[in-house]
């Protein structure tokens, strides 16, 4: 849709996209934030993978899992296509090989390392020509920054830079069940242009997947939490109505 006037950056899940007005508006920095098991990076990778066979180049950047696993957990999902990897459409990349390539082994960083750091990821989105990145998590990036200056200057610097090569990019926060706010360290949901809440709920005795856009710039959506379902064809997003019954979307 032309809701704001923004070219939208279509996730591909359709319910994502409905409650969204037609998509991320393109260049968005958008933090994916819940606690564990909620879907997070199953999302994420889908929004990758749609993108990658929608024509845009994708890169998922792991700051925990090792690209090979994250192929074997893809493999059981129909929309996936292995070729995707082997024509560099969808590119994985082990953020550990670029600390090291970088010198920047350390425990903690400082200033300057977050502006090298920054500084690579945009080298390598700019000379692979990715539309869609994803960063899995940003908050074992930030557990290295000792202060929420060098947070706030990360996510800034980095957002902008994405932002201006029409990078639409995933953040994924940890966010911990007793957490009153939307990310680890309270700095990253002021700064980031959307939010999207994952969590579980419980209702008669099952636990529920939930999914809720907090914010989104550049765009109307809806604010209404979703109910969530991980199945063999992608993330289904159903209306949590009122009493507990779901409809399906």
């Amino acid at each position: 849709m032309a809701d704001g006037g923004r070219e939208r950056c279509k996730t591909g899940i359709a319910g994502l996209d409905n409650i969204l007005n037609g998509g991320i508006p393109r260049g968005n920095t958008v933090l994916i934030t819940g606690s564990c098991g909620t879907g997070k990076t199953t999302l994420s990778l889908e929004f990758l993978v749609r993108g990658a066979l929608m024509g845009e180049r994708s890169m998922y950047i792991s700051v925990t899992e090792v690209p090979e696993k994250l192929v074997e957990n893809m493999k059981t999902y129909s929309f996936f296509d292995r070729k995707l990897i082997e024509e560099k459409k969808l590119i994985l990349i082990d953020l550990q090989e670029i600390y090291v390539k970088l010198g920047l082994e350390k425990l903690e960083f400082d200033l300057e390392d977050v502006n090298i750091l920054v500084e690579q990821i945009v080298k390598i989105v700019k000379e692979l020509g990715i539309k869609r990145l994803v960063i899995d998590s940003i908050t074992s990036i930030c557990y290295r920054l000792t202060s929420q200056e060098e947070i706030r200057e990360f996510i800034l610097h980095l957002g902008k830079e994405l932002s201006d090569l029409g990078c639409t990019t995933l953040l994924i926060s940890e966010l911990l069940p007793s957490a009153k706010g939307y990310s680890q360290y309270g700095v990253e949901e002021a700064i980031a242009d959307g939010i999207i809440l994952m969590g579980n709920l419980e209702r008669r005795g099952d636990l529920l997947r939930t999914i809720q856009v907090i914010k989104m710039r550049g765009t109307t959506h809806s604010r209404a939490k979703y109910v969530l379902d991980l199945t063999p064809i992608g993330v289904l997003i159903a209306p949590l109505l009122k009493g507990g019954s779901v409809e399906v979307m």
